[in-house]
């Protein structure tokens, strides 16, 4: 069986999202901070009227703050909970590789939330990202009582 997904880079890790949870790519956009949201949250756009959290996937990897700039996209896709934007420095395509290729991360990444599997590349290693961990239940819970209290009248970037 073959998997279809889309690969991204943010800083020097390559990352695969499966293509039926994306919904598209955006150019970057200003991002509006939410407050008492988790850490792993840049903050948060407007895509036609619906507040869309941007999430870090490079922080639960020990990346530290980052600066995205124009030529940086934003990546929406859909997980079991919610549609969130992932702040990413470029989109590269889309791979096929087979399922048999994808060793569980839990065999060389056990302590990573949010990865599901790697696939060995060309390049290095496609860390496949698993959208439903990335963050855990009281970080889900923080950030919805985050976008709850979100200001709808404050500007924010639309998209």
């Amino acid at each position: 069986m073959t998997r279809h997904l889309v690969v991204f880079r943010v800083g020097d890790l390559s990352y695969g999202l499966d293509l039926l949870s994306v919904d598209r790519v955006l150019p970057m956009v200003a991002v509006t901070t939410l407050p008492s949201a988790p850490d792993v949250v840049l903050g948060a756009i407007n895509v036609h009227g619906s507040v869309i959290p941007v999430v870090d996937v490079g922080r639960p990897f020990g990346m530290g703050p980052r600066t995205y700039g124009s030529s940086a996209n934003l990546l929406v896709a859909r997980t079991r909970r919610r549609t969130v934007a992932i702040a990413v420095d470029a989109v590269l395509g889309v791979t096929n590789p087979a399922e048999e290729t994808m060793a569980p991360s839990g065999d060389l990444l056990p302590h990573l939330n949010g990865v599901a599997g790697v696939v060995p590349t060309q390049d290095g290693l496609l860390l496949v990202q698993d959208l439903d961990a990335l963050l855990s239940l009281d970080e889900e819970d923080q950030l919805t009582h985050a976008i709850e209290a979100f200001n709808p009248d404050a500007e924010y970037a639309v998209a």
